[in-house]
This record gives structure tokens, sequence and C-alpha cells, in this order.
């Protein structure tokens, strides 16, 4: 057999199994469990707006427990998990084949795939580990991490603008986050057709709104990051958790928080709403 026939017939195998309804499927499930994560998230930040409570994580790390001190917390834990890792999947098809759409094939969006494909896989792992009983893999500080992370940078060679230019980064895509949700550009994503008119309308406030705040958030975390290198202070740098309570420590007090807390809560409904309606 031609070997040139073989590989092509390989590639072409290849395609109709990232095209598959297994992959889609993964897909659809990835989106729903990111929507709970969300969700979880948005409840445990309006929680620390109105009780200030310490003991509360309002990050990934703070969901995962607290869906595993639920009743059948940890099966729907590998439920969780599982479903990311189909949406790991997706992400690596398209990574590979290309998005749908005329522009899928783009290599920046190949490129953006991959990314969150290994984004996906990893968060996939902590939550099947914590399911597994590694309490130390999913649930934990991801301020801790950003404050050890940003200190082992600082060390190295040039690590003050490592770190800056990395604050810089963040903060740019939380902004063009924010922007591509205000602007609706995940519309080109969705069967807004097949949608009804109260359906448009509710995808468009959490995509708007959920979207504009979880690029905020990103945005902030990032500045955090560049004052940490500025001021040569790993300390300063701060993951989801500490990012959303300095929202609480503004002008504004507990209500920007609680206000930010409904965004995230929002964004959960999006994703919930791409589980339905998303192309894959």
């Amino acid at each position: 057999m031609n070997t040139g026939t073989a590989s092509a017939r390989g590639r072409r195998q290849a395609k109709r199994a990232a095209d598959s309804t297994a992959v889609a499927a993964g897909a659809r499930a990835g989106f729903a469990a990111r929507g709970v994560i969300y969700v979880l998230v948005g409840v445990l930040a309006a929680r620390i707006a109105f009780s200030d409570s310490g003991g509360a994580q309002a990050d990934r790390g703070g969901a995962i427990a607290e869906i595993a001190h639920r009743p059948f917390g940890h099966i729907l834990l590998w439920v969780l998990g599982i479903a990311l890792l189909g949406m790991a999947v997706w992400r690596l098809s398209e990574a590979l084949f290309g998005q749908a759409g005329p522009d899928g094939g783009k290599p920046g969006k190949r490129a953006m795939a991959a990314g969150r494909c290994v984004f996906y896989g990893f968060v996939s792992y902590s939550v099947l580990s914590y399911a597994a009983g590694d309490r130390g893999s999913g649930s934990g500080s991801t301020d801790k991490k950003s404050e050890d992370v940003t200190a082992t940078a600082l060390g190295w060679p040039g690590g003050q603008w490592i770190v800056g230019i990395a604050g810089v980064v963040v903060a740019g895509a939380g902004l063009w986050i924010a922007a591509r949700a205000v602007m609706r550009k995940y519309r080109k994503h969705l069967k807004m057709s097949g949608m009804s008119r109260n359906t448009r309308r509710v995808v468009d406030v959490t995509g708007v709104f959920g979207g504009s705040s979880r690029g905020i958030i990103f945005a902030a975390a990032g500045g955090f990051a560049v004052a940490a290198a500025v001021s040569h202070q790993p300390g300063r740098a701060k993951g989801m958790d500490d990012t959303l309570r300095s929202f609480a420590d503004t002008p504004a007090g507990p209500w920007l928080l609680v206000l930010v807390a409904i965004g995230l809560a929002a964004f959960g409904a999006f994703s919930m709403a791409n589980a339905r309606w998303r192309k894959v």
C-alpha cells in the first residue's frame, strides 16, 4: 500500500473521529461542567461579600471543595471531571482539524484551541484527582499558587520583566475577553437562529454581563501581577479568590463584589446555554 495513501486515509479517519457525535457530546458536557463551577464560584463570592467569611474560597478549588461536601458530591466530581475531559478532547480536535466556521482553520485559532486543550486537561485532572482522594490536587488555593509561582519567577534573572510581561498579557487577555463579550462576538459560535426571542435575550444578557465580568477579573489579576513585578513583592500577586476579595476593598464596598459575583454566576448560566446551542 502506498505510504501517502495510507497517511491520507489515517487523516480522514482521524477527522471523522473528531467530528463524531461522541466528541460533540463531550464538548457540550464540558460547557455544562464549566457552568456548574462558575455558578458555584459566584455563589461563594457572594457569600464572602455578605458574611466576610475568611474560610470560604471563591475560586475553582473552593467550588470543588463545596461540591465534595454535599451528598453524592464525589460522584458529581467524577461526572464533572469526565465532562471537562470531554471539553479537552474537543479542543484537541479543534487544534488538529480546525474549528467550526469558515475561518476555523486559521493557525491562530488552532493555537488557541491547543492552549485551551491543555488548560481543560489540567482542570479535568485536578478534579478527577480530588475525586480519587488527592485532597491537595483540585482544591488548592489559587492565591497561594500565584504567590509561589511569582516568587519563583522573581528569583530568575530578569524575573521582574518576566512577571511584568506575564501580568500585562493576562490583563490584556482579560480586556480582550470583556470587549468581545460586550461586542457579542460569541454569537457567531452559537445557533442563534434556532433560539426563541426570549432565549436570545437571556443568552445576550448572560453572555455580555457574564463574559465582561470574567474579563474584568482576569484584567485585575494581571494588574496585581504587574504590581508584584514593579515592587518585587510576590505577595502582591493574587489568584482568583484574593482578586475577588479586592473588589470589596473599593469605595463601592461589598456591593461591587456582589455585582461581580452575579456576573460570574451569569457566565456559568451562559456556559450552560453553550452546552445546548454551541456549534460543535
